[in-house]
C-alpha cells in the first residue's frame, strides 16, 4: 500500500517521528558547557537498533531496496554511520514518495551528529542529500567532516564511605591507585565507549580489594562544544571495610571437611582481596581433592564478619590417569597413573604411576598426608628408574620421607632419603664403576623454591629462586661424609610491547666429599638437553671416562640467555613467540676446571592452555653438531 495523505499515512509519518525524537543523545549539545547524564541511557544506546524493518512495512530484496546509501567519511566514522544509521531500518519501504525521502534525510542529519558524539566528535560538517535521477531508485549521499574530536581536560575523582576517612595506609593506596590508573585521563579523545569502560574499570579496582560493596554513585561527563573539551568527574562510594568470617561449607561428602580450610588458607579477621579468594579457589581446584570450586561473600552481608561461601565439587575416590607424551631428548612415552584419594583407615592419597619409554622408564608410589593447620604435611616417596644415556645404562632406587609445605609463592620440603645407583657401560665397555657413580647414600635435605612469577603457567614477568641443601653419608664399604648444594635462579624480564622479553637462567651446584668416596649418580651432576644446554644431547656433558664414555662429576654450572619476541599477525601480538638465545653449561670434579660448552640456535613457542610448547632448533658448538629440541611445560 502506497503512504498517502491518509490515516495510515499520518502513522507512518508519526512513527518514524517518533523514532527521530527518540534518537537525542550526547552529541545535541548547545555552544555552551552541557552536561551529559551518566546514568541516562548513551547515545550508542541507539546503535542497537538492528534492520528489522520499520511498523507497517514490507520487507524488499536487496534488489527491490528503495533506496542506496553512501557514507562519505574518514574511519571509524564511516564504519559507524554505514552500519548504525536509522536510514538502513527504512531501505526495505519500497513505496516512499520524495516527500517523505525528503523527511528521512532531514531527519538523518540528527541521527548522523548523535551517532558521532559517541565518538567524541561534537562539531561536525554533515552533508546529506539525494543524488540520481528521477525514477531510478535513488542515493542517499551521507558526506561528513568530522572535525576536532573532544578530548579530556579535566578529571575530578572523589570518595565517599571508608575509603575517604580511614587513616589506613592501604586505603590510601587504593585511593592513590584508583586516580593513577584512571583510564580516561587529561588529553585522551572522549568517547562514550571509553568513558563507559574507566567508569567499570574504576568500580572493579574499588571493589576488588577491602570494599565489595563499593559501587559508583555519581558520575558526570561536561563537555564544552566550543573548545572540544570534556571535563569528568565521578563519585566511588566504598561502603564499609569488609573482613573475612567464618567459612561455610558446602559439597563435602567423601573427605574431610577441615581440607577445604587448610588448603584455603583464608582465616577469620582478615580483610577482604577478590585475588586472594581467587587464588584459593585455585589451590582448591588443583589440590586433587576437588573437580571444581567456588569462593564467594555477600557484599550485602555483615562487613565485620562476612561468612565465606565455600562450594565444592569433589573428585571421584579413585581416579585412572593415561598419559602419552613425546621429548627429543627421551623419545615417545607412554604412562598410567592411579590415584586413591583417601586411603582407608589412614586418610592419605596414594599415586602410582608406571611410566615406559626408551631412556627413562620408571615406576613411582607417592603418599601424601593431607595438610594439617599449619599447611605441614608428611610425605613418603619410592622409586625406582633404569636411565639409558646411550652410553652408560644406570638402575637406580630412590626412597624419600619427609614433611612439605606449599605456599602461595614459597614450596618448603625437608626430607631423608636413601638412594642406590648401579651403572654399567652400554655396548659392553669396561668402565670404573666408582667414576661411573655406582654407590649408595643416606642424606638429609632441605628444599626451598621461591616463584615470583606473574603467572605460574605461562610466566611472561617475574623470578623464582631454588635452594637446595643436603648432607649424608655413603654406605659402601667405606662411609664417607658429603655435603651437597644447588642453587638456581631464573628471571623474565619485558623489554617491551613490541621488543618481548628476556628470559635469564643460571644454575650452579656442588658436591663436598673425600675424593674417595663412592657417591651415588644420582647426588652428582650432567647436563645438556632441552632444558638445560641446548645443542647438545642429553646428560652429555659430563667428566670425560675411558672409552669414550661420559660419567657424572661433583660440580656444575649452566646457564641461558634468551630473547623471546611475540609473533604477530595484522599488528596483534599471537599466541607464538620467536625465541633466539645462547646456552652454556659444565661439569667437571674441580670447580677449577669447568670449562663451559655453548650452544646457540632459535625456535618458535606457543603459549597453550597447558603451558609452553617449544621447539627449537640448536648447534653445538663444541659439539658441531645441529639438534632439534622439543618441550612442554614451565616447570621451576
Amino acid at each position: 500500500m502506497r503512504l498517502c495523505a491518509s490515516p495510515t499515512r499520518a502513522a507512518a509519518g508519526a512513527a518514524l517521528l517518533a523514532g527521530a525524537l527518540l534518537l537525542t543523545g550526547c552529541s545535541l549539545f548547545p555552544r555552551e558547557a552541557t552536561v551529559v547524564d551518566a546514568d541516562a541511557p548513551p547515545p550508542a544506546a541507539a546503535l542497537e537498533a538492528t534492520p528489522q524493518g520499520a511498523v507497517g512495512t514490507r520487507s524488499a530484496t536487496p534488489e527491490a531496496m528503495a533506496f542506496d546509501i553512501d557514507v562519505r567519511a574518514p574511519e571509524p566514522a564511516r564504519a559507524l554511520l554505514a552500519t548504525h544509521l536509522e536510514l538502513n531500518r527504512f531501505r526495505a519501504v519500497t513505496d516512499l514518495d520524495e516527500a517523505e525521502l525528503a523527511r528521512l534525510i532531514e531527519l538523518a542529519d540528527r541521527d548522523a551528529r548523535n551517532l558521532l558524539g559517541t565518538l567524541g566528535y561534537f562539531n561536525p560538517l554533515v552533508d546529506i542529500h539525494r543524488e540520481g535521477a528521477v525514477g531510478q531508485r535513488p542515493t542517499i549521499v551521507v558526506v561528513v567532516t568530522p572535525g576536532e574530536q573532544t578530548r579530556v581536560t579535566g578529571v575530578d575523582i572523589r570518595f565517599a564511605g571508608d575509603i575517604a576517612t580511614s587513616t589506613d595506609p592501604a586505603a590510601q593506596a587504593q585511593r592513590d591507585e584508583l586516580r593513577r590508573l584512571w583510564s580516561l585521563p587529561v588529553g585522551r579523545p572522549f568517547t562514550q565507549d571509553d568513558w563507559d569502560s574507566a567508569k567499570t574499570q574504576a568500580t572493579r579496582r574499588l571493589t576488588e580489594k577491602r570494599y565489595p560493596a563499593g559501587r559508583i554513585t555519581a558520575t558526570r561527563a561536561e563537555v564544552n562544544a566550543d573548545n572540544n573539551g570534556a571535563q569528568l568527574g565521578l563519585t566511588a562510594e566504598s561502603g564499609p571495610l569488609f573482613r573475612l568470617g567464618a567459612m561455610q561449607v558446602t559439597g563435602m561428602q567423601r573427605y574431610d571437611p577441615d581440607i577445604v580450610p587448610r588448603l584455603a588458607r583464608l582465616p577469620a579477621g582478615s580483610v577482604y582481596d577478590q585475588s586472594e579468594l581467587v587464588e584459593a579457589q585455585q589451590r582448591l581446584s588443583s589440590s586433587g581433592y576437588f573437580d571444581s570450586a567456588y569462593i564467594f561473600i555477600d557484599p550485602e552481608g555483615d562487613a565485620e564478619a562476612a561468612p565465606v561461601q565455600v562450594n565444592v565439587r569433589e573428585a571421584p575416590l579413585k581416579r585412572v590417569v593415561l598419559g602419552v607424551g613425546l621429548t627429543t631428548d627421551s623419545g615417545p612415552r607412554a604412562s598410567i597413573e592411579h590415584t586413591h584419594n583417601r586411603v582407608p583407615y589412614i586418610g592419605w592419597r596414594v599415586t602410582n604411576k608406571l611410566q615406559l619409554e626408551r631412556k627413562q622408564p620408571h615406576i613411582q608410589t607417592d603418599w601424601l598426608a593431607p595438610p594439617d593447620d599449619d599447611s605441614w604435611r608428611w610425605g613418603v616417596l619410592g622409586r625406582a628408574e633404569r636411565l639409558d644415556d646411550d652410553e652408560l645404562i644406570t638402575q637406580t632406587q630412590r626412597l624419600r620421607v619427609g614433611r612439605s609445605r606449599n605456599e602461595d609463592n614459597i614450596d618448603r620440603n625437608i626430607y631423608l632419603q636413601y638412594d642406590r645407583a648401579s651403572v654399567r657401560a652400554a655396548g659392553g665397555v669396561d668402565v670404573s664403576s666408582q667414576d661411573a657413580g655406582d654407590g649408595s647414600a643416606l642424606t638429609a635435605n632441605y628444599v626451598w623454591t621461591g616463584r615470583y612469577f606473574d603467572n605460574n603457567l605461562n610466566p611472561s614477568s617475574g623470578f623464582g629462586l631454588g635452594l637446595e641443601l643436603g648432607a649424608g653419608i655413603t654406605l659402601g664399604t667405606e662411609k664417607k661424609p658429603f655435603t651437597r648444594v644447588v642453587g638456581r635462579w631464573l628471571g623474565i624480564r619485558p623489554l617491551g610491547t613490541d621488543r618481548g622479553r628476556l628470559a635469564m637462567r643460571a644454575e650452579a651446584g656442588g658436591v663436598f666429599a673425600d675424593e674417595a668416596a663412592r657417591i651415588p649418580s644420582t647426588q652428582q651432576f650432567r647436563t645438556g638437553g632441552d632444558s638445560t644446554v641446548r645443542g647438545y644431547a642429553y646428560r652429555s656433558i659430563g667428566i670425560p671416562l675411558d672409552g669414550g664414555l661420559t660419567g657424572p662429576g661433583r660440580y656444575m654450572i649452566n646457564g641461558s640467555i634468551e630473547w623471546q619476541r611475540p609473533l604477530r599477525r595484522n599488528g596483534m601480538a599471537t599466541e607464538f613467540d620467536h625465541t633466539v638465545f645462547l646456552d652454556g653449561g659444565a661439569v667437571a670434579d674441580k670447580p677449577g676446571a669447568l670449562k663451559p660448552v655453548f650452544g646457540v640456535g632459535t625456535g618458535v613457542r606457543w603459549r597453550s592452555p597447558v603451558g609452553p610448547l617449544q621447539a627449537d632448533i640448536a648447534y653445538g658448538l663444541e659439539a658441531k653438531k645441529f639438534r632439534l629440541h622439543l618441550s612442554v611445560g614451565f616447570v621451576f
